[in-house]
């Protein structure tokens, strides 16, 4: 008798709880000629974590790759030890877009639930996740309202209460803040407080890092395209401390500047550049060398016409930590 063949199905793989909540490994993704993120490793467990940037910096793109909507080019994204792109990671997500897109005549609860009935659940699930969901972000008494008359802090409620649906353990909120009231704030805070002592991990995506450090201490920099950065605000400043830096300014008198800057401890060399109001410093601590630079700007009417970082890997940080923007 001939032996039989048997075939099985491949399994696919199940959740590791040991495993990180989302871990990006060597992650490159490219549009066209463009690259959105490059490079990028980063490994999250439990808690919440800020992601900041400039525009174009590559959150929109790495949180997409989170989420299972991209896939990367290079890299591995995995959730809890399961590629992103999987169905199974994707039920251990809760994403909560910036953008607002809603069937505008339904009313909140009705989105809510449409979605639940989306994810597989059956009816009776839905209703009871959806009322559950609605509570957890105050929309008890107002979801019933048709959404085409909510507010922007009502929309950004529905929006979470869908993300909420499935009691994920791994939460992906890109500007949740965004255009809510500060009761409205307040409440979101307290939430978001609440998730995390769950052994949940919330990534939480702002190009404000003031209302990030109200959340969490532990925040990632972006950078075209890149990590920059990835600590406690403390820990970062620190490092960037010291990483010494190189600064390009445009003078109306140079030489004097130079003068000036030699005797400042923070100076490690001073360049005149190229041209003939150019001025090229290497600091060894940032935050020391900018307050005691903007003193002496006043001190001696130093006509300052441009002045830059021209370090790839410090511009994002300095944009935030010293209280500007990274262009």
């Amino acid at each position: 008798m001939p032996n039989a063949s048997i075939t099985h199905e491949p399994r696919l793989p199940e959740s590791n709880s040991a495993a990180p909540a989302l871990l990006f490994e060597q992650v490159s993704k490219w549009y066209g000629p463009v690259i959105g993120v490059n490079q990028v490793t980063l490994e999250l467990h439990r808690g919440i974590t800020g992601l900041v940037g400039a525009n174009g910096a590559g959150k929109t793109t790495l949180l997409r790759l989170a989420t299972g909507q991209l896939q990367p080019d290079i890299g591995q994204v995995t959730i809890r030890g399961v590629e992103a792109w999987n169905w199974r990671a994707k039920r251990l997500v809760g994403y909560c877009p910036e953008s607002d897109v809603f069937y505008e005549e339904m009313s909140g609860f009705q989105f809510v639930e449409s979605m639940a009935l989306l994810c597989g659940m059956t009816r009776r699930q839905a209703r009871e996740r959806t009322e559950a969901a609605i509570e957890q972000v105050g929309m008890v008494g107002r979801s019933d309202r048709k959404i085409r008359g909510y507010s922007k802090g009502m929309r950004q409620r529905i929006k979470l209460a869908q993300a909420l649906l499935q009691d994920p353990k791994l939460l992906i909120l890109d500007e949740p803040l965004s255009g809510i009231d500060p009761i409205g704030r307040q409440d979101f805070v307290d939430l978001f407080f609440a998730l995390a002592e769950q052994d949940r991990c919330l990534l939480i995506s702002s190009h404000e890092l003031e209302e990030l450090e109200k959340l969490t201490n532990h925040i990632a920099i972006m950078a075209r395209g890149r990590i920059a950065a990835v600590g406690s605000i403390a820990k970062i400043r620190d490092l960037l401390d010291q990483h010494p830096i190189t600064i390009r300014m445009e003078l109306a008198d140079p030489r004097r500047t130079a003068a000036l800057l030699l005797g400042h401890p923070a100076v490690v060399g001073i360049d005149l550049g190229p041209s003939q109001n150019e001025l090229i410093a290497r600091v060894a601590n940032a935050r020391g060398f900018f307050a005691d630079f903007g003193r002496l700007v006043i001190e001696y009417d130093l006509q300052v016409q441009h002045l830059e970082t021209i370090d790839d890997s410090t511009q994002a940080i300095l944009g935030y930590l010293l209280g500007g923007r990274s262009g």
